[in-house]
């Protein structure tokens, strides 16, 4: 190997290292909100269905996030701006545990949300346009278990510390991602694509997306399916079925959710490996159906040894779909806004699908507060529809990130000449 060639897989893996502990260090902070809805609940003198309103307002403002810092991205480089909503968010993650009112606290958590909004775009877009193609699949997979390895941290805080630290203290710990600032800054490069696209004529934004309309509609409908996906497994699972409605203790509910987060970082490593030989779309859909062996078991189940198994398969198969998205979503978008693109329909999604945590906590109490019944509704529609939806929508695995300028309709797959040697 040259030195060049040393130099490069230095910096992609430099690169790839700051986009998992960005996104890891980010879904720590969004996590460590579910493990306390009923203190901050008793505090502010209000209902945990109040409360999951602050989840619902952090999703709905991402979406802004994304766009805002997503634009700012294509503007003035991935890097600066990745900084930027890290110091962000955990800024704002810090002021959570500040918060002098019920009010007070909802507001903080919109900041905290639009921070958040702008890192997984943002930290993707780098990472994919900075590593060789080949790595595709088992980064994708390794960013995206960057998510439940936030769930597993932060179960980690609430089963240990909890106790000591309070609510106040959890938000507290939860300002520590500042600290990747500094990794960021004197350890990774800019990406290679967007200082290449610099040096070229640039479309406006309304452009762009009026010539990839179709592309994305779809997107955007795809990543509200894999966000009611995601949340809707996760958002009341541990504190509302395992806690409230099964009982179980701190540290068997602790030991539970410890067990699907790794099941959740396997499976986003396995399937995106997968994904680099089957293509995107089989990947995804082999996890959806695989979800739904699972679904009833762990909804409906009162052992608690067989409660554990089925949430072990079920966040394998909703993760292991979720770790081809960094990918396949990345492959996807225009490469003049991919900046923007892959994190404001992510976002976008999450916003449509924001009104998830109130809305199975809604149905729980509509058939005598059944929190198994409202995962399992939410959970089994949504893999269906995911299926059906990749099942008709494009591919482009192997497309240059620098060249390419997708305008796929929905339905169809990216051109084989597109597609790298050796994929079917």
């Amino acid at each position: 190997m040259s030195s060049v060639q040393a130099i490069d897989t230095a910096r992609a893996r430099n690169v790839v290292i700051a986009a998992f502990l960005g996104w890891t260090l980010d879904a720590f902070d969004f996590f460590i909100l579910i493990f306390t809805f009923d203190d901050v609940a008793k505090v502010f003198g209000v209902s945990i269905t109040s409360i999951t309103l602050a989840i619902t307002l952090t999703l709905a403002s991402r979406a802004i996030g994304a766009f805002v810092f997503g634009r700012m991205a294509d503007r003035y480089g991935r890097k600066p701006i990745l900084m930027l909503v890290i110091l962000l968010y955990s800024l704002f993650e810090f002021a959570s545990g500040l918060a002098w009112s019920y009010l007070s606290f909802l507001v903080i958590r919109t900041l905290f949300g639009i921070a958040m909004g702008g890192e997984w775009g943002i930290g993707s877009s780098l990472v994919m346009e900075s590593i060789p193609e080949r790595w595709r699949g088992w980064v994708s997979g390794l960013l995206q278990a960057g998510y439940p390895a936030g769930y597993f941290l932060a179960t980690l805080l609430f089963g240990l510390c909890y106790q000591y630290l309070g609510w106040r203290g959890m938000f507290f710990v939860g300002a520590s991602p500042a600290l990747l600032v500094f990794f960021i800054n004197a350890k990774t490069h800019e990406s290679p694509a967007f200082q290449a696209m610099r040096q070229r004529p640039r479309s406006s934004l309304l452009q762009v997306v009026k010539k990839n309309s179709g592309l994305t509609v779809y997107a955007i409908a795809m990543m509200t399916a894999f966000n009611f996906f995601s949340h809707g497994t996760q958002d009341i699972y541990p504190k509302l079925f395992l806690g409230k409605q099964l009982g179980l203790s701190h540290a068997a509910l602790t030991n539970i959710v410890l067990v699907y987060n790794v099941a959740a970082i396997l499976g986003g490593l396995c399937f995106g490996m997968l994904s680099q030989k089957i293509g995107r779309r089989r990947a995804i859909m082999l996890a959806c159906a695989l979800s739904l062996l699972a679904v009833w078991p762990w909804s409906h189940g009162t052992d608690v040894y067989g409660i554990c198994a089925a949430a072990f398969v079920m966040q394998f198969a909703v993760q292991g779909a979720w770790g081809v998205v960094p990918a396949h979503l990345n492959e996807l978008s225009p490469a003049e806004i991919r900046g923007t693109f892959p994190g404001f329909v992510y976002q976008l999604g999450n916003f449509l699908a924001s009104i998830n945590p109130v809305l199975q906590s809604a149905i729980a109490e509509r058939h005598g507060m059944d929190y198994g019944y409202a995962l399992l509704l939410v959970a089994g529609t949504v893999a269906v529809s995911l299926i059906l939806l990749i099942a008709f929508g494009p591919e482009a695995r192997g497309v240059s990130m620098v060249n390419a300028e997708l305008a796929v309709p929905p339905g169809h797959a990216i051109p084989a000449p597109a597609l790298r040697v050796g994929d079917t």
